[in-house]
């Protein structure tokens, strides 16, 4: 299916609806919805005056998509390649806008969640939440975040006791004898707004080795608590608490075989294994003064990692990661009603430690010194101003220093307006840049026989800049977007295995561009909600061009709910074009292209009555044979029925 079908049968949608909605009531604008992680301070933004481009997928089309692994959902969003390797549970790599999947910051429910030891965030270890909400900053985000933020930022939020009270649980049942099992309990007792939850998602997977016979399973669980506590008028304690702990399979790659066979390098059953557990958490205080002019905020927040890694039966690899971070922001509101100014000046400080826990000794083992903890510390200071004019003009810059440890001081900046006229024709308008810190495996290595560390790795840094237009119609619950980028990155980071086995890392001297197209069409009316997305992406290393990015990716959800709401169904589309990627074989080029694939995804609910709500859905429609990522085999057509019931 090419990419351009999804666009042309979105534009059929949106005629057809169009011709009902005159009659429809008046709904809130799109651009309308309201921003988090667009800004350093407790204040949040709308879309419609912001100039960076960002993506919003809410709770009601996390529960319409029936999404159960975060790393999904985001497939819909435009600039977005996701790459997972094997089955649930396997390293899933996200990539904003031709960056790497260690270029995107994560948070989740506020607190920066990237694994410490490893510099990024492994998406196979977060299944979806009942009520959760997800935003998605594309750009340079440095300046308010520091390093990581190169791409942009992924946000994962949890909704509180009073967005959705109650208590509700959840029960599933599909293919490769997954069975899916949440439960919440939220709401709101004189000062404290509480929510708890939990859930668990338990697979026997499916073979991912190309000839290969041994299912790959996960159980993946997930507990998680929210809670605001209202002491009076000026004055909001938050805290978060949130554990993550995997237990994944996964297979290894033949490299014992002589180039001869015809396994060498291939996906290859095995009985490898991991487990991780990560454990995030953050206690926040936010005081107004002079009549909430005045905020500030203190934030202790701090992730906690450990994951260990099993074959033949024993424990192979290792290592733990943690973070401990403080903030302090102090938010300044003044001007009018007409025209409104914000200053946030904000700190942090963090210190990272990390170390490798493999097993002391011969192969696969590791040296004394390598055992070794590690840390690094940053000191950041950031300056932040927006200003909204009647709510048509908004304009913000912001300004970061950071002073490491162990790096140069950097300094990072972000400057961006948005202007919308009586027409509903939004102009944006956004420039950055951004900085990611070598991870510790970049620098100290993690096996002296495979992967040697690299001290004299420099940081990545990354300049670039977009403009964009937004069209409203029919009243704001119509949105169609276009979006030009365009960013370059000095000193990328890659490994040299020249001196196979061993490999280690480098910096390139010349540079890694990234550009390209983005269009989105968004709309809410009557009972159906419509999003399409496209992307047209060029990113290469001089001139060469990037591995598991590829040149288009396209995306068509298309929900519909009956008026009485007892019926709902969602259609999803999704298109991924041709790609490179690396090929470990040492048979014929060292890169291999992969063939473009479309996924189909259909579910359907129903209210057996105000509490009961049955489900179900079929993910891979058309059954389509695809690789994510060289010689990992994935699913075929799956099944999927469940049970919501609320209290």
């Amino acid at each position: 299916m090419n990419s351009k079908v999804g666009l042309a049968v979105s534009a059929c949608i949106f005629a057809a609806i169009s011709a009902q909605a005159a009659d429809q009531p008046d709904d809130a604008s799109l651009l309308d919805e309201v921003v988090i992680s667009a800004t350093r301070g407790s204040e949040a933004i709308t879309r419609g005056l912001l100039g960076a481009s960002v993506s919003i997928v809410d709770a009601d089309d996390m529960q319409a998509r029936q999404v159960r692994i975060v790393s999904d959902v985001l497939r819909d969003v435009p600039g977005i390649a996701v790459s997972r390797s094997g089955a649930v549970g396997g390293l899933t790599q996200v990539r904003i806008r031709g960056t790497e999947g260690n270029h995107a910051l994560v948070l989740i429910d506020g607190v920066k969640a990237s694994d410490p030891y490893y510099g990024e965030f492994d998406f196979g270890t977060l299944i979806a939440d009942d009520v959760a909400k997800v935003e998605v900053l594309r750009g340079q985000q440095s300046a308010l975040y520091g390093s990581d933020a190169i791409g942009g930022v992924i946000s994962y939020t949890t909704l509180s006791g009073r967005e959705a009270p109650g208590v509700s649980t959840r029960l599933e049942y599909g293919s490769f004898n997954t069975m899916d099992a949440a439960a919440r309990f939220g709401g709101e007792s004189g000062m404290l707004d509480y929510a708890v939850s939990g859930g668990v998602q338990d697979t026997d997977g499916y073979a991912t080795a190309r000839n290969g016979n041994r299912d790959v399973g996960a159980r993946n669980i997930a507990l998680s608590g929210r809670f605001v506590w209202t002491v009076s008028d000026a004055l909001r304690i938050k805290s978060v608490l949130r554990l993550n702990n995997t237990r994944a399979e996964n297979n290894d790659q033949d490299y014992d075989s002589p180039y001869a066979t015809g396994t060498y390098g291939f996906v290859i059953d095995s009985d490898d294994y991991y487990k991780n557990r990560a454990l995030v958490g953050m206690v926040r205080a936010e005081l107004g003064a002079a009549g909430d002019r005045w905020q500030q905020g203190f934030s202790v927040q701090g992730v906690d990692a450990k994951r260990d890694g099993y074959s033949g039966g024993a424990r192979a690899s290792g290592d733990k990661g943690g973070r401990f971070k403080v903030t302090y922001d102090s938010t300044f509101h003044f001007g009018s009603d007409a025209v409104a100014q914000v200053l946030t000046l904000g700190a942090d400080y963090e210190d990272e430690s990390f170390q490798n826990t493999a097993p002391i000794g011969p192969y696969p083992g590791i040296t004394a010194a390598q055992a070794e903890k590690h840390g690094i510390d940053n000191l950041g200071l950031v300056a932040q101003y927006n200003l909204t004019a009647n709510e048509r003009l908004g304009f913000g810059a912001s300004l970061r220093a950071d002073n490491n440890k162990r790096f140069d001081d950097a300094m990072t900046y972000r400057v961006q307006g948005s202007y919308l006229f009586d027409s509903g024709t939004r102009l944006r308008s956004a420039t950055g840049s951004g900085i990611k810190n070598p991870s510790p495996t970049e620098i100290f290595g993690y096996n002296p026989a495979t992967y040697v560390g690299n001290p004299d790795l420099k940081p990545e840094k990354s300049k670039g800049w977009e403009i964009g237009v937004d069209q409203q119609l029919l009243d704001g619950k119509v949105l169609l977007g276009a979006t030009y980028f365009d960013s370059e990155l000095e000193n990328e980071i890659d490994t040299d295995c020249s001196g196979y086995p061993i490999c280690t890392p480098f910096n390139h001297t010349t540079l890694s561009k990234q550009k390209g197209v983005e269009l989105t069409a968004e709309a809410r009316i009557a009972q159906w909600r419509v999003v399409a997305a496209y992307t047209d992406l060029n990113a290469k290393q001089d001139s060469v061009e990037e591995v598991r990015r590829p040149n288009t990716i396209a995306s068509l959800n298309l929900g519909w709910r009956a008026a009485s709401e007892v019926y709902g169904a969602n259609l999803t589309l999704r298109y991924n074009g041709d790609m490179l990627d690396s090929n470990f074989t040492g048979r014929g080029a060292s890169r291999v292209t992969l063939d473009s694939y479309t996924l189909v995804n259909l579910g359907l609910d129903w209210k057996f009555n105000d509490r009961t709500q049955v489900y179900g859905r079929i993910e891979n429609l058309l059954d389509e044979d695809y690789e994510e990522v060289y010689t990992y085999a994935t699913p075929g057509r799956a099944f999927y029925a469940g049970v919501r019931m609320k209290f």
